[in-house]
């Protein structure tokens, strides 16, 4: 679980709220300019933008971190 509970709206039913770049940083345990580098070169989990905020899918950064893991 994240560091920090920083989310964007209200969970759907049964939906983890997305997390900030900030919270998948602290997930990983990797600086927030690394997820950004990341994201810039269309690497790391996949990111959405919402509004002007980057969020990430909690399930797809768990995905793609075990995916690293093969």
């Amino acid at each position: 679980m994240p560091a920090s509970n920083r989310s964007s709206g209200s969970p759907s039913e049964g939906r983890e709220p997305l997390w900030s770049v900030a919270d998948v940083a602290a997930y990983l345990g990797i600086p927030v300019n690394t997820l950004y580098q990341w994201r810039y070169l269309g690497n790391g989990p996949r990111s959405y933008k919402v509004g002007r905020w980057v969020r990430y899918d909690p399930d797809e950064v768990r995905k793609w971190l075990s995916e690293q893991a093969a």
